[in-house]
């Protein structure tokens, strides 16, 4: 399913990844939207990808900071442009916050087995009611002020890149930093209001064989959320973007042609 060519003037991308990763992981899909002549950023969130401090990094002080590079993206699009924003894993919760704050800059926000909260409860909701039986080797730090999270090679191998090639693999274990999912922070935060976030076209990309944000949470999510389609990758691992990329660039492309 190759990336479909831009129609008319050239849409805006904008791609946030998940925990623990950076702007890297999108590689594969951005060169493949660009090719097609989609205008693509993918940058680092807070502490993550290039912006990681030392080995492991730290996360960011607050999930504020966190997404804070994905808002100045979206608030830096001129008057009148509209972007499509694409959350990965925990960069669903980013996209939500940038679709909260700039409803009018938001063509549409797609959701790639992504935690994708409502507009009833608290942002936390979608990770409170995630269940993660065995985190295997991933480091936990509850003492650290925000507590995090480290994936280790083990979970990242089994969980999360089990489709994916040796050479991303390989890749990831040495680029991953330490990160935060801000539960107790996401808690507190008011829900996200219907005439913001909830009015903004939302499409959800559901990963059949994602070992982590499984297809039963994943339905789950998008049960409770009006969105404007589901669309389904039945190839690929969590790390769609790397594992199964042509597809989801396929998918992102058409959702761009459609909605910008």
């Amino acid at each position: 399913m190759a990336p479909l060519p831009a129609t008319g003037a050239a849409g805006r991308i904008i791609l946030a990844h998940g925990a623990c990763h950076g702007g890297w992981c999108w590689y594969k899909v951005a060169a493949l939207l660009r090719a097609a002549g989609h205008r693509v950023d993918a940058p680092d969130l807070g502490a993550a990808g290039q912006r990681g401090l030392g080995v492991g990094g730290a996360p960011a002080s607050s999930f504020a900071d966190h997404a804070r590079p994905l808002l100045d993206a979206v608030r830096a699009l001129p008057d009148g442009e509209r972007a499509v924003l694409v959350g990965h894993s925990f960069g669903g919760m980013s996209v939500a916050l940038a679709a909260e704050t700039f409803p009018d800059k938001v063509a549409a926000a797609v959701f790639v087995a992504a935690f994708l909260p409502d507009c009833a409860n608290p942002p936390s909701h979608p990770i409170d009611t995630y269940q993660e039986s065995d985190w295997m080797d991933t480091v936990i730090d509850p003492s650290h002020a925000p507590p995090s999270i480290l994936f280790g090679p083990e979970f990242l191998k089994k969980k999360l890149y089990q489709l994916s090639s040796p050479e991303d693999y390989t890749l990831a274990k040495s680029l991953v930093r330490a990160s935060s999912l801000y539960v107790d922070e996401l808690r507190r935060r008011a829900a996200f209001r219907e005439d913001r976030y909830g009015a903004v076209r939302k499409v959800y990309v559901v990963v059949e064989n994602d070992m982590a944000i499984v297809q039963e949470h994943q339905r789950w999510m998008v049960a409770n959320v009006e969105v404007a389609e589901v669309r389904v990758m039945d190839a690929g691992d969590h790390r769609a973007m790397l594992s199964a990329p042509e597809e989801l660039a396929g998918h992102l492309a058409d959702v761009a042609n459609t909605y910008i």
